[in-house]
């Protein structure tokens, strides 16, 4: 078992001020595989005043001279790469051909794509009235990451603080701890000044709070629960920092009769129980047009038997566990509840698969005859299980896709480019999928409503980090 007790603080490994240890667990196996400590608020104040110490200092820094540093964290993260790649299989149960080629992707792509944007960032502008318009960073940052896609979640928020001239202290998921702490032996490879970027261990209630409240902290950046982010937001108020939020989802999937039915049905379904269906964004609701309905409903009934978990050590396309004893427990209550209040069970159900009675498995559901109104359709399940609506008119379509708290995600499926943008445009959700239109690197994330404030991601994800200054000049002669 690796011992990981210790805590990044102004350039080096330190021993926590008080020892709270933690042991981290292998999803698959349910055995543990490292131990942490669980930072308090001494270790919290500890890295926030490294921050704001080297804040002074690395603020001031070039554009250049961070985009030098950013180059070296690429190379350096791209030969460990494969190490990356194994530790999240080993924590978060994600199986290795998906922890390879997405999980650990996120950290060349979002970095390439923060490197292209910080190139085309204006920090001086001219305005048409003559004033000058300066960006600076914002300052010393929270960032609060959670443990579904962590190193993607690491990206989104450290690099583009790090490239704006930001200092941070990164809290990550106490379940998910390990990825980060790699994370931190590449930013220390890469030669980042001391206390530029720091990381703390610990859960929510405690280290995550501290960083919340914390009076030197100028910005939170949280990824996780919206009932987390409205506590995150409560917690900062009182010293009015910046916070950004990218919180949950329940997003909806339009399939129209007119779509590739096979093809995007599929698609959709593979979609919605990737990563074991543990991402704010997945397509849970897949709303269908009632004249195909039926045929959608025989096509995921077959795609849905077809789908396999099996041990995340192992390459291939099947379903890993979800991550916690915790997240097995709530996915649990969510299928019962759609059993208990009428909808009709294609495939899956409670329990877990057969042969893996020990790790944190789930039977890869999906329920067709779903009404708006049940827990199924309205709460976010954050497992591998699908709910069926069915709809009459391209109205009723687009109201039922908007009768939900969040709007982080849609999808729309049609052979009718004209429908697709005209549904698109009417849907209240950050981001459109269109006939599989993947999200790119460098395109901003991030929702309405509930699915919380800010964007990440390239150039939208920089200005979150930076604050507006205007100079305001005497007339010219």
């Amino acid at each position: 078992m690796l011992d990981k007790r210790k805590f990044y603080i102004n350039g080096e490994w330190v021993d926590p001020i008080e020892t709270k240890d933690l042991e981290v667990l292998n999803p698959a196996t349910e055995q543990p595989i490292a131990v942490i400590s669980m930072g308090t608020a001494a270790e919290i104040d500890r890295a926030v005043a490294a921050a704001k110490k080297a804040f002074a200092t690395y603020s001031q820094t070039s554009v250049e001279e961070r985009l030098a540093l950013l180059e070296k964290l690429l190379s350096i993260y791209k030969r460990r790469y494969d190490e990356m790649a194994a530790t999240i299989t080993m924590e978060l149960g994600a199986p290795a051909t998906m922890a390879r080629e997405q999980q650990a992707d996120v950290g060349v792509g979002h970095l390439q794509g923060f490197i292209d944007a910080l190139k085309r960032l204006k920090t001086r502008d001219r305005l048409p009235n003559g004033d000058v318009m300066l960006r600076e960073p914002v300052g010393v940052c929270g960032l609060i990451t959670p443990w579904n896609w962590p190193i993607n979640q690491i990206a989104l928020k450290v690099v583009p603080a790090l490239a704006t001239g930001c200092t941070c202290v990164l809290k990550p998921s106490e379940f998910t701890p390990l990825n980060a702490m790699l994370y931190a032996e590449m930013i220390h490879e890469a030669g980042f000044p001391a206390g530029v970027f720091n990381l703390v261990n610990g859960d929510g209630v405690n280290a995550g709070a501290a960083l919340s409240r914390h009076k030197d902290i100028d910005m939170m950046s949280f990824t996780g629960s919206t009932r987390a982010g409205i506590a995150v937001s409560r917690d900062a108020a009182e010293t009015v920092k910046r916070v950004t939020l990218e919180l949950g989802g329940k997003s909806p999937n339009i399939v129209f009769a007119d779509a590739d039915l096979e093809e995007r049905v599929a698609g959709s379904i593979l979609e919605c129980f990737n990563n074991s269906g543990q991402s704010c964004d997945a397509p849970t609701r897949m709303l269908v047009e009632r004249g195909v309905y039926d045929k959608v409903v025989q096509i995921a009934r077959r795609v849905g038997a077809e789908a396999r978990v099996g041990d995340p050590a192992k390459e291939g396309s099947h379903i890993g566990p979800l991550v916690s004893h915790i997240q097995y427990g709530r996915v649990q209550v969510l299928i019962e509840a759609g059993i208990a209040e009428g909808a009709k069970l294609l495939v899956g159900g409670v329990g877990k698969p057969e042969g893996f009675e020990t790790g944190y498995f789930v039977k890869p559901t999906i329920f067709a005859d779903v009404d708006n109104t049940m827990r199924i359709a309205r709460e976010e399940v954050f497992g591998p299980v699908l709910a069926i609506i069915p709809f009459d008119t391209e109205e009723e379509a687009i109201a039922i896709a908007n009768d939900t708290s969040y709007g982080l995600a849609a999808y729309v499926q049609t052979g009718d480019p004209k429908r697709a943008e005209r549904v698109a445009a009417r849907l209240r959700a950050g981001m459109v999928h269109i006939n599989g239109g993947p999200h790119r690197y460098g395109s901003p994330f991030g929702g309405y409503k509930q699915s919380g404030n800010g964007r990440e991601g390239g150039l939208f994800g920089l200005e979150d980090f930076l604050e507006v200054k205007t100079v305001h000049v005497p007339d010219a002669a």
